[in-house]
């Protein structure tokens, strides 16, 4: 009996497990969101150890499944959700984000990584807040969103590029961050579209960024597209328009109180008699005086469009995404010479051949157009002489005028009237901003390609061993185009000059052409191991190679002279056959790497990571061409300790530290190399070569501690860092005695440092009907130079005031510190006691800090520092049903800038236009202690001194966007948002320049950054 019992036991489990094992199948999917695929989900047969995740475009395979089984899809930021098999072989999820728990993937270089477990300063960006900027530039939507990163448009004028500084300068060099666009390294992303972007990763510290070795030194910013999601077809359109004005711009002086302010000069000017009656008063009586606002004559309204649509879908063998937008923006200045727009197109298609192999290509075409105007102060400077210009001129010549042209009808040198010194000296001859723009034609264009082409492939039965293989594009053609049309007023008196006639600017019309190409490729190899064993241990490996090449030349030319100057004549062959100037170039460099990163987890509580990057470059001689990058950092989840259980209200806390080194290899193509000069007789060096010179390394430690509360709708980050670049190059002028006249020869030398705290605070609310979300950022930042070389005792620059010298931060302006005024004589001669020099009371005083009674160069400090020393944001977003509101402030503190402009408007002794601030001058005892007499003599105004060094220190209030999204379907339309938004709506700040914002070390006159209103639509079908 027991027998059959025994038997029938048998049978009965065989019937069972049999009958299981033909039940089970294998299932595949992709999991993603709204935005596309996600990567490192966790999939789960509930109720068994059978799991898996999925790979970096969301794609999973799990075997084993019984076909009435049910997954579990779990991942950190979202809702956990299940999923009945019920026999079907392919199952796709789409995950709903919860704000409450925190974001768990983010790209890390050349793979994505649990945030749980990464250990080194990276900040993801919250694509909310950055989506909201409405920027042309990406890099520009970081400005105030992440602690330690700098952001700064150099220039308000479209299409001028932007400066970002990730943990402060580190180098007397190339400080530039290095972008990684879908595993594609470069340094320019203004050919990418706003709206393709789907997630930004930014690696501050060296720990992180070691992985991309010698481009690293200056940060590293990752940044993903969209792509196409399986299953879900979409087709998205978002389109908007803005108008845009100048603000925040100086009271300057009208005609009255400009004839009355240089008649008060003339006075004060030695030589001039007090009862005199001075040129100006007199010259009240002309019938031909204007009162021009300069300022009124050259800004418009700007206006912008942006168009961008998408088609999206796929299915679970293939997923594509295709979009085309439109980027739009005439500039504040009159005309329409200060134009930029850009046309891109791109394209995202991967297929999964098999369940193991899988292809894919990004590839990214853009078309960029800027009509350039000089936006920075520099020659001709637009922005510069509509300030300093005279109100009595006015824009244009009477048609009466004799020497009235229909061709060039504005004014030039003041009250004009022939070429044998035929205008008023008393007026100091500018230049009409407005006929600078009109005859402005110099256009640049650019075109693009960017992507890459990628093949991955599975291999172990859990596919947790992947090889993938990519091919990186970068390659651009770019023509520039200025012509610079001959206009003014003669001022040429010989007649025999070949020129006699023709107007003082661009003498004679010339026209400057230049093509450029720029071709770099990039072919990486991976092998990434990513394995969970018994729920305890992680591991993620990767080994990888990349090899690097870059080429680029340039060809130009120019001709003067050109009888026709309308536009089909602006061409090279129809100028000057005399004065031909022709050039042409070539360069090219290389990269070799060989990269390892392994990264270990305990029980999601202990984790350590060690990276090495070992590169050669083409740049270096062959006593150094390799350098060697690599890191270390570890990671503690306290919260995850039983001693936390019964700390509930704490959701998470980690301790990390880390070290590591970066390097920069940015340095001129062949500078350990000797130049010989062979046009010369005989033949001899032109600079000579140090085959020594090696890497800049850029060491850099940190420690940082995250915290959650409240299941994690507060957290909090903080980091300390230290970062110092040494063996920085530098160049170094041998003796003239020994070797004559020649080039400066490179060598490594210098070293700087910065180090910083930086604190990040995001709290989240969606439990009711008025959800919010707080980011809130900021950070400090200290840098000095440490170390120059021997002979190179500091580094001065006469052309922005600065000097670099060990002990002050790079680029210290340098000059006579201010002291106030000189309120009488007897001050004069007691401070001045050795040599007054002239100086008279209502001069500037400056303070003798050598105490010898004399003001010289001995006198000279260091006045200010460009480097902001305080960064911070804060973004606010929030909704109530249909609508939504958001806003972003963002400032720096405790970073100065040379105010040239106001240097030359108010404390210049020549006949400039001043603002309303010269109408309390210095008029005698008492009367001011800040703004000298107003005179056409020395009155200190020229010197570089701290009264023209200003506190840039601002806050602006970026963006400020309402919206309202429709609850209803219309025609077949899936989602209808419409939005009006407001940019730079107003800065709170002492500078009395245009744009505390510019990145200029001097400020001779900076296009500022307007402020915008736009309307715009978002559709979803």
């Amino acid at each position: 009996m027991m027998r059959k019992n025994i038997i029938y036991n048998i049978v009965l489990l065989w019937t069972i497990l049999s009958g299981s094992a033909l039940c089970a199948q294998t299932v595949k999917g992709v999991v993603s969101d709204n935005s596309g695929p996600l990567p490192q989900v966790n999939i789960t047969v509930k109720g068994t150890a059978i799991n898996t995740v999925s790979d970096f475009d969301g794609n999973f395979t799990i075997n084993k499944v019984d076909s009435n089984a049910v997954l579990i899809f779990s991942y950190i930021g979202y809702l956990t959700k299940e999923i009945p098999v019920k026999g079907n072989s392919i199952i796709n999820a789409i995950l709903t984000s919860d704000s409450q728990k925190l974001d768990e993937v983010v790209v890390v270089g050349y793979t994505s990584q649990k945030k749980a477990s990464i250990t080194g300063a990276v900040s993801s960006v919250n694509m909310d807040d950055l989506s909201k900027t409405r920027v042309v530039d990406v890099g520009q939507a970081l400005q105030g969103q992440v602690a330690g990163v700098f952001v700064s448009a150099n220039t308000g004028a479209p299409g001028d590029g932007i400066k970002i500084r990730i943990r402060g300068e580190g180098t007397l060099g190339n400080n530039d961050v290095l972008y990684v666009v879908d595993g594609v390294p470069t340094r320019d992303i203004s050919f990418l579209n706003q709206s393709d972007v789907k997630s930004m990763s930014v690696l501050k510290d060296a720990a992180a960024g070691a992985i991309y070795g010698s481009r690293a030194a200056g940060g590293v910013v990752l940044i993903t597209t969209k792509g196409g999601v399986s299953g879900k077809s979409s087709f998205d359109v978002d389109y908007y328009s803005g108008i845009h004005f100048a603000t925040n711009l100086p009271k300057m002086l009208n005609t009255d109180q400009y004839l009355t302010v240089k008649d008060q000069a003339w006075h004060n000017t030695a030589g001039n008699a007090a009862s005199a009656i001075s040129p100006y008063a007199a010259d009240r009586n002309r019938t031909d005086l204007a009162n021009t606002n300069w300022q009124d004559e050259l800004f418009t309204t700007g206006i912008s469009k942006n168009f961008q649509a998408s088609a999206s879908g796929g299915s679970d063998k293939m997923q594509y995404l295709i979009s085309g937008g439109y980027f739009g923006q005439d500039g504040i200045v009159v005309e329409n010479n200060d134009k930029y727009q850009r046309f891109n197109f791109r394209t995202n298609v991967n297929a999964n051949l098999s369940d193991r192999f899988k292809v894919g290509t990004n590839l990214q075409l853009s078309y960029a157009k800027q009509d350039k105007l000089s936006s920075s102060g520099d020659a001709p400077g637009i922005i510069r002489h509509a300030l300093i210009r005279p109100p009595v001129l006015g824009v244009y010549k009477d048609v009466n005028d004799p020497t009235y042209s229909a061709s060039n009808p504005y004014t030039d040198l003041p009250f004009y009237t022939g070429s044998n010194d035929g205008w008023s000296k008393n007026y100091e001859y500018s230049s009409n901003p407005i006929a600078i723009v009109h005859f402005t034609d110099d256009k640049r264009n650019t075109f693009q390609t960017f992507g890459n082409l990628y093949g991955e492939y599975a291999f172990l039965s859990d596919k947790s061993l992947k090889f993938r293989s990519n091919l990186g594009v970068d390659i651009q053609f770019s023509h520039n185009k200025n012509f610079g049309e001959n206009f003014g007023d003669a001022n040429i008196s010989d007649t025999s000059n070949p020129y006699y006639g023709m107007g003082r600017n661009n003498r004679p019309n010339s026209l400057n052409e230049n093509r450029g190409d720029a071709m770099t490729f990039t072919f990486s190899n991976t092998l990434n191991y990513l394995k969970t064993i018994n729920e305890k241990h992680t591991i993620n490996l990767l080994l990888g190679t990349e090899n690097i090449t870059s080429k680029s030349s340039a060809i130009g030319g120019s001709r003067q002279s050109f009888d026709n100057t309308t536009d089909p004549f602006r061409y090279l062959d129809y100028g000057s056959t005399t004065n031909i100037y022709s050039s042409g170039s070539a360069s090219n460099w290389s990269l070799l790497s060989f990269f390892a990163s392994g990264t270990y987890g305990y029980a999601n509580k202990y984790f350590v990571t060690s990276t090495m990057r070992a590169d050669a470059s083409s740049r270096f001689g062959a006593n150094n061409k390799w350098g060697y990058f690599p890191s270390v950092s570890g990671g503690w989840v306290i919260s995850k300790e039983s001693f936390m259980e019964k700390v509930d209200w704490i959701s998470n806390l980690k301790l990390r530290a880390s070290w590591g080194q970066n390097g920069n290899q940015e340095i001129p193509n062949n500078a350990y190399q000797t130049i010989v000069d062979v046009t010369s007789d005989p033949p001899g060096v032109k600079r000579y070569g140090n085959e020594d010179i090696k890497w800049e390394t850029t060491t850099q430690t940190n420690f940082g501690v995250d915290l959650g509360i409240l299941k994690n709708k507060l957290s909090f980050t903080a980091d300390y860092f230290t970062k110092k670049t040494s063996d920085i190059l530098l160049t170094v002028g041998l003796p003239a005695v020994a070797v004559g006249v020649i080039d400066r020869t490179f060598v490594n030398a210098g070293e700087v440092s910065n180090k910083g705290f930086e604190f990040g605070l995001n709290l989240q609310n969606n439990d009711h009907a008025f959800k919010y979300n707080v980011n809130a950022n900021i950070a400090t930042l200290t840098n000095r130079v440490n170390k120059l070389q021997t002979f190179v005792k500091n580094i001065s620059d006469d052309a922005t005031h600065t000097k670099t010298e060990v002990g002050q931060p790079i680029s210290s302006y340098y000059g006579f510190q201010f002291d106030g005024i000189y309120q009488n004589a007897a001050e004069v001669s007691s401070t001045l006691f050795a040599n007054a020099n002239g100086t008279q009371p209502g001069d500037i005083k400056f303070k003798d800090l050598n105490g010898d009674g004399q003001i010289n160069g001995d006198d000279r400090t260091f006045i200010g520092n460009p480097i902001p020393k305080v960064t911070y944001g804060f973004a606010f977003s929030s909704s109530y049903k249909n609508f939504d509101f958001s806003f972003l402030l963002q400032g720096v503190e405790g970073v100065d800038r040379y105010n040239d402009l106001k240097q030359i408007l108010d404390y210049d002794s020549r006949p400039f236009n001043s603002t309303t601030a010269v109408l309390n001058s210095w008029h005698g005892e008492g009367t001011s202690n800040t703004t000298p007499r107003l005179t056409f003599n020395n009155n200190g105004g020229g010197n570089v001194s701290s009264v023209f060094v200003e506190d840039a220190s601002y806050l602006r209030l970026k963006n400020l966007e309402i919206g309202y999204t429709f609850n209803t379907e219309i025609a077949g339309i899936k989602y209808l948002r419409l939005y009006a938004s407001g940019q730079n709506l107003f800065t709170v700040t002492k500078y009395k320049g245009l744009d505390p914002e510019s990145t200029s070390l001097i400020d001779k006159g900076t296009y500022p950054q307007s402020k915008s209103f736009i309307l715009g639509i978002k559709v979803k079908l």
